[in-house]
Parts: C-alpha cells; structure tokens; sequence
C-alpha cells in the first residue's frame, strides 16, 4: 500500500458520526477491521476492499447477504457511477458469529476513499497504451521499378495515369514474392487517379512531385461510403482520391520528403461558386485495408482531406507534413474513419479546417454500419486550423469514437484547440478519451464539446438517436493568448458526463463582454484549472467519480 492510501485508511479509522445507513450479515474476518466498500447504483454489484490487505468481498446495497471472497476475487468495479462508498465495521464479540454493519460516508470522504480503492484494486485500465509504441521499421521490397521504366515524363505537363497503373499493374505480380517498391525520381509528374496494390511501397525520392491533374475529366466519380449515405459536402457521389487503396494489405506511401500536390485551387473556387456537381477529392484514400503505412511525405493543397483511411486497421502516419492555405475550405489533415489501431506521429499539420479529426460516420447510416474508431494514439505533432480545430472528434460519429490517447500535441493560430462535436441524430458515442501535455498559443476556443452541430445526410433521420459523450480527460494543458478557455454544451436529454479537467492553465486575452468557461447539460470535475471552470465541472457529483479515479490512479483508471 502507498503512503496516499495508508492516510486514507488513517483518517477514516475510528470514525463515529458516520450514521448507519443499512446492516448486511457476513461471516467475515476478525474483529475490529475495518475495511471500504463501493456500492454501485442500480443494485450492481461492486469490489469490497480490505485496505490492509485481507480478502477482497463484496455484495450491493439491497441485498440481504454479501457474496464471498472467492466469488468476487477477479470482480472489477461495476460499470456504472458509484454513487455510495460505505465503512464496514465488524461490530459484534468474537463470541456471537460476526456481522458486519455498513455506514455511509459523506460524499467528500467516498472520493478520497475511492483513491484508495484504485491503489488497492487491480484497476480497470485506460486500454490504449500508446500504439507508436508498437510500431516496427519498414523493411525494404525485393524488388524495384522507376516509373520512368513505363514512359513517365516528369515535366509538370505530361499526364501520367497511364503509365502509373501500368506499373502497379505490373508491381502486382510481385506480391508472393515479398512485393515491390514504385520509385518516382525528382520531376513533377501529373496525373489524374489511380490505384494501388498490396504488398506495394510508392517511394518519392526528394524533389519529386505527383501533382493532381486540375482537369475533372482525369478523376472518376464514385459513390458515398456506405457509412455515410451522401458525401458531407454535395449530396450525391465524389470524386474518387488522387491515390486510393481498397481492400488491400501491406501498403507503404514513402520517401525522402517527397511532394504530393493536389493543386486545389481550381476545386475550393468552384466549391466557393457552387459550380460542382460531386464533392471534391482527397489526396489519399485507404478503404476496408490493413497495414497501413504513410511517412516522410508532404501533402500540399489538397481539394478536400489529405489522409482519409476508412474502414482500416493498422494504420501508421508519421513524419509527414500537410498544409493548405487558411481559406481552403474542407481541407482536413488527417481523418481516421471507423478505423482501429491507428497511430499519428510527429507530423506539422497547417490546413483550413480541422487538422486531425476523427470520424465514425454519419447519422443512421454510421449506426447501421455500426464500425467505431478506436484505439488511437496520437503523439508529437504540430496542429494549425485557420477555421476549424487543432484536434476533432466528430460530428460524423455515429459508428462510435472510444479508446483514444492523444499527448503531446502543439495547437497554434487556430479557431478551436480541442473540439468534440455531436447532434441529435447522430446516435454513437465520443467516449474514453485523454488528451494531455498540450501547448496551446493563439486560439479563440481553447477547449469545446457541442451537441449542436446539426448537419444531417437526409431526412430519415432519427432524432431520437442521441449520442453518448462521457469520460473525456483534458490533462496537463498549458495555453497562452486564449480568447475562451471553454465552451460545453450538451444535449438536454442527453448530457455529456465525466468531462475531467486537470491540471490546465490558459492566459485569457480578457475581454469584460466574454466568459471564460460557458457550460450546458455537462457534468463532471476539475483541479487545478485556470481561470476557474464553470461550476458543472468544479462540484463533487456522482458524474465526478470515475473522473477522480482516472485523474489520481497510476494506473490511469477508467470506469468504462
């Protein structure tokens, strides 16, 4: 036991003025010992702990008898809000059987009791324990092509297509054979879009450029993604990506600092005149693929999002850079989407909307394809937004978001930081997420979670389908020239719960017309923040305990 949970055990010893609440008989150990129990709401069954180290019982608070030690020895906490922590308290001689009575603790005392339960109990775990950490170095493909090798010419001025998907087709032969690299020397080389296969790896040598043809007729129309419906800015179909991979395994799109160009100018005037009739494209697209690999790459102006791997698993993006000028609209960086396993790295992002969002779909077509994002490590990465937000969550997220670690992040001269956003219809749920070790400078909503974000794909709808957002952790957070520290609202019937905050200092650009924290429909709890948040978050509630557990546990404790 650690010295924090020895002075718990310290301070509630001997305790009188607890009055009882309700007796349970056990035959239980020694008189005397006093042990702490975690009643759960709704007559769910949690762990009785001994803090000195006897046997771990347990029972609820409406039944009439406790279960015994070797019924509960791998019981973890109930998975619902504790809402009661009791003493127990052996009370009669050793020469009657022993009962047990059980006394409740004020509020207060339950959270600090509680602390001592995530010292003395194998804890339920925050899952993601960082996928970069399992990442492994790329090992070089047996054999090699130049695309000069297929009739390329790298003038800026030549289409390319062709001799593109001749080499790939040709690369394809090689897949039993430990595949094969498609080398693309310095040049710029156009090109409408095209395919990749498995056991491929698209190397860009330094000073290339695949630039995105500017002619409509060079990119294919396709369907919306099953997940959504219609696409999220034209109902209807989309033009397929610059570079798309569907279905495949084992796919590497590397270099040394290469360049891809998807030249989105003529696409963002268009989209600003309202003269398209499909949504733009995205630079690249991965669908229904695992093993997954992006790096060392520069995305330049793309027409919509730069990395878009939907459906994926095993997906590794690390040391690229992806920048969009502040007016592009659309233009997010990275989007992991219904995707798991995902790991973000070290990469600078500076585009017009959100720079790292995820996505899990839209609405009830997310919820029938039911595929959520989850386990997703983001670490070390530089994060810009001209008009959206650093990192995002949402608002299609109607699959589910659950399970992401995001450290170490760097948002400037952005318009929001961090956002989570949601609406009626959207079902789903945004849920287990930490967020920690963040520099902010320069942005006008440091933190927000909305559930107004009312954009839907029809009319069939389901405004009864609400969306779950709870036990969101914003930790350690430092931020200096901040317009509004935060902004919560949820959704009536619907809150947003557990929202924890620790351990979070913003130096306000103060104007004496805003506030610094505005909060509806959220609960959950806080320390250590400043300015000082809005009393949802700052009280002791029910909703703040499975916050006070992850925020002071080693273990980074999660009620899931």
């Amino acid at each position: 036991m650690d010295f924090m949970a020895q002075s718990v055990k310290d301070s509630v010893k001997g305790r009188n003025d607890i009055p009882v609440q309700k007796k349970h008989s056990y035959s239980g150990p020694g008189e005397g010992e006093t042990h702490v129990v975690a009643v759960a709401k709704e007559d769910a069954v949690a762990d009785l702990v001994a803090l000195d180290g006897i046997d771990r019982i347990g029972g609820n608070e409406d039944s009439d008898s406790l279960k015994q030690p070797n019924q509960l020895w791998r019981t973890s906490l109930a998975k619902k809000e504790i809402q009661y922590v009791l003493l127990w308290k052996q009370i009669i001689s050793k020469e009657r059987d022993p009962t047990c009575t059980f006394v409740e603790a004020d509020y207060k005392v339950a959270l600090l009791l509680l602390l001592a339960i995530s010292d003395a109990v194998e804890p339920l775990r925050f899952q993601n324990e960082g996928q970069c950490e399992s990442t492994t170095p790329l090992e070089p493909r047996p054999h090699s092509v130049s695309i000069l090798e297929f009739g390329a010419v790298g003038d800026g001025m030549t289409l390319n297509t062709v001799a593109f998907q001749n080499a790939i087709f040709y690369l394809k032969s090689f897949a039993d054979k430990g595949g094969a690299q498609l080398y693309v020397p310095s040049g710029r080389w156009l090109t409408g879009s095209f395919n990749l296969t498995s056991h491929l790896t698209l190397f860009l040598e330094r000073g290339a450029v695949v630039l995105g043809s500017q002619d409509y007729s060079h990119w294919e129309i396709v369907g919306p993604l099953p997940s959504y419906g219609e696409e999220t800015e034209l109902l209807g179909g989309r033009y397929r990506s610059l570079i798309n991979g569907h279905s495949l395994t084992d796919v590497v799109i590397t270099g040394d600092n290469g360049t891809i160009d998807g030249q989105g100018s003529v696409w963002w005037d268009q989209f600003r005149s309202h003269s398209l009739n499909y949504s733009c494209p995205h630079l690249v697209e991965f669908i229904s693929s695992d093993d997954i690999v992006v790096s060392n790459i520069t995305f330049l102006n793309s027409p919509a999002w730069n990395i878009h791997p939907v459906y994926c698993s095993n997906v590794l993006v690390q040391n690229i850079t992806a920048h969009s000028p502040p007016a592009s609209p659309y233009t997010s960086g990275i989007v992991p989407d219904s995707s798991e396993l995902v790991c973000i790295e070290n990469s600078n992002i500076s585009v017009g909307y959100d720079a790292i969002v995820l996505k899990s779909g839209w609405d009830e077509y997310g919820i029938s394809y039911s595929r959520p994002t989850t386990n997703v490590h983001i670490r070390n990465v530089h994060l810009q937004s001209s008009s959206g937000s650093g990192l995002a969550f949402g608002s299609e997220m109607s699959g589910g978001i659950s399970n992401i670690l995001a450290e170490h992040l760097h948002l400037h001269d952005s318009f929001i930081g961090v956002e989570v956003k949601t609406s009626r219809g959207r079902g789903g749920y945004v849920k287990d997420i930490l967020i920690s070790d963040v520099e902010m400078a320069n942005v006008d909503i440091a933190i927000e979670a909305t559930g107004q974000f009312d954009s839907h794909p029809d009319e069939k709808f389901d405004p009864d389908a609400l969306p779950v957002v709870q036990l969101i952790t914003f930790k350690d957070i430092v931020g200096t020239n901040i317009t509004t520290a935060g902004m919560f609202s949820g959704i009536y019937e619907s809150p947003f719960t557990s929202i924890c905050l620790f351990n979070i200092s913003f130096s306000i650009d103060f104007d004496p017309l805003t506030t610094s924290w505005v909060c509806s429909n959220v609960s959950g709890y806080s320390e250590f923040v400043s300015p000082e948040p809005c009393p949802e978050t700052s009280s002791f509630s029910n909703s703040s305990t499975a916050c006070f557990l992850f925020l002071h546990s080693r273990s980074r404790v999660a009620i899931l």
